[in-house]
């Protein structure tokens, strides 16, 4: 699963310009990698206005702890299963979804510890994962959706891949569209391995 991805500031004019974000953040507040726990920039709807926002990347999930009576709190980065009861009310509710602006994401690879295959979307200084978010305990929090992997990605990673909108789908997607309509892979001829 995509535990690790990157945003850089100098995309910003373009993606402004480009999903129309009426206020909010310049991506230079959040860092250029972000891995789970880290804030990373998403652009949500707020009184029918884009814009973008900081959250914490990862949805927490308590669960018993080994020992009795205790609980552990599991940061939950990557939505899979789409009917879980866990992500339902993320998912049906469009004033939950989000866009999150990447420039380029990683997967280990196989066997090589903690060395990473880096890929991008040809001809676009910035694209978007399919994103909910909500409220916690400890701030607003964000998790982005996975499906099987296209062919450029499998051999690296042939469990899952990141939703990639195209950009005609945004507002699809915010405006709370059937999240099944969007979960396949993004056409790996669109998609490169970053040098």
């Amino acid at each position: 699963m995509c535990n690790h991805y990157q945003i850089h500031p100098d995309a910003i004019p373009t993606w402004r310009e480009y999903i129309g974000a009426a206020d909010g953040l310049p991506f230079s507040v959040t860092n250029i990698d972000i891995w789970p726990k880290y804030q990373g920039l998403i652009t949500r709807v707020d009184e029918g206005r884009k814009m973008l926002d900081t959250m914490q990347w990862g949805v927490p999930l308590k669960m018993k702890g080994k020992r009795p009576g205790t609980t552990v709190t599991k940061r939950i980065t990557n939505v899979r299963n789409l009917s879980s009861p866990f992500w339902q009310s993320m998912l049906t509710k469009p004033e939950n979804r989000c866009l999150v602006p990447f420039t380029q994401f990683a997967e280990p690879k196989p066997k090589a510890g903690r060395e990473e295959c880096w890929f991008k979307i040809n001809e676009a200084p910035v694209s978007a994962f399919a994103g909910i978010w909500r409220p916690s305990d400890e701030g607003n929090v964000f998790a982005f959706l996975t499906c099987e992997p296209n062919p450029l990605v499998k051999p690296i990673h042939p469990k899952a891949m990141p939703v990639i909108l195209h950009p005609k789908d945004y507002d699809k997607w915010l405006a709370g569209e059937a999240a099944e309509n969007f979960a396949e892979p993004f056409p790996s001829q669109l998609m490169s391995m970053a040098a």
